[in-house]
């Protein structure tokens, strides 16, 4: 049954356990594609996730195999799949006629956000007939209804964000305000970073949709180095001096990356997190690993 984001918290509230959530990308080849759904899927459904995600690709450029990707994860594994929308390089109308595509493909949940910049542009600039911001979107699928809608949250501000990350989090807010029925973190390493945004939302803001922290067990030493680079992400003291000793060895990286996020998770479940997304980088072993440490599968 393929049910509305928001109902599955509900759910989850109720069971007094947090729900967990996995992120996926569309594979560039088709080696990929039969990893992703003869491997990765099967395995990860083991420790009964209650829903995954599918990214949206650069500057929009995977929309149709997304689309694909959401429909087939549906059908195949009967889990709830959430798409990714992106602003970019589409008017008003063009990302209507996405709506309506992923509508009519069963497509119940949707993460509204700006999106980065296409390839080789500089900074962020909004295509004529379309949306500026991620809230305008957030704003404009409330009024077309039908979905659960989800946002994306930057504990340590988003990395574009000159005005310090309370300037970020009150857009956050403001997103929220708008019709966002939950909040899916940017990954973080340093749960206090988590924490704070939280204490703003909820304590100043008096904003109470879910907030799921969005995690990643790291594999690598070189591409956890990436990947912060990229979002923004801080890397603690001591966790980079770990990556750091341990060096190329991948196995012992990867090892260390589930055993320092279960960590994570343990302290966020203590403070009442509704929820946990794992981005998975489309490998199961080490979501599936610290589900299991958890004892949550």
């Amino acid at each position: 049954m393929i049910s509305l984001i928001h109902d599955l918290h509900a759910a989850a509230r109720r069971r007094g356990k947090p729900a967990i959530s996995l992120e996926f990308f569309p594979p560039k080849t088709d080696e990929g594609d039969r990893n992703l759904f003869e491997k990765t899927l099967p395995a990860l459904m083991q420790i009964k996730p209650d829903y995954c995600s599918v990214t949206y690709g650069a500057g929009g450029t995977t929309r149709d195999k997304t689309l694909q990707i959401v429909e087939r994860i549906q059908r195949d594994f009967d889990l709830t799949t959430m798409m990714h929308l992106t602003c970019v390089n589409a008017t008003r109308a063009e990302l209507d006629a996405v709506i309506a595509d992923a509508k009519s493909r069963g497509v119940r949940n949707l993460l509204a956000l700006r999106g980065d910049p296409p390839a080789g542009a500089a900074e962020w600039t909004a295509t004529e007939g379309g949306f500026q911001y991620s809230a305008e979107l957030v704003a404009h699928l409330k009024t077309l209804g039908g979905f659960s809608i989800g946002t994306a949250g930057f504990p340590e501000g988003h990395i574009a964000q000159t005005g310090g990350r309370e300037v970020d989090w009150g857009h956050l807010a403001d997103k929220i305000e708008r019709g966002a029925d939950f909040v899916v973190t940017q990954l973080f390493f340093n749960n206090d970073d988590f924490l704070r945004m939280r204490d703003y939302l909820v304590g100043k803001r008096g904003l109470k949709v879910p907030l799921i922290p969005g995690l990643l067990p790291v594999l690598s030493r070189n591409q956890t180095k990436k990947f912060t680079a990229l979002c923004g992400a801080a890397l603690p003291a001591p966790f980079l001096a770990q990556l750091e000793a341990l060096g190329d060895d991948d196995a012992a990286v990867t090892q260390f990356g589930i055993e320092y996020c279960a960590k994570q998770c343990e302290e966020l479940i203590r403070e009442g997190v509704e929820g946990i997304h794992f981005y998975t980088l489309n490998r199961a072993n080490s979501a599936a690993a610290v589900v299991r440490l958890l004892g949550l599968a």
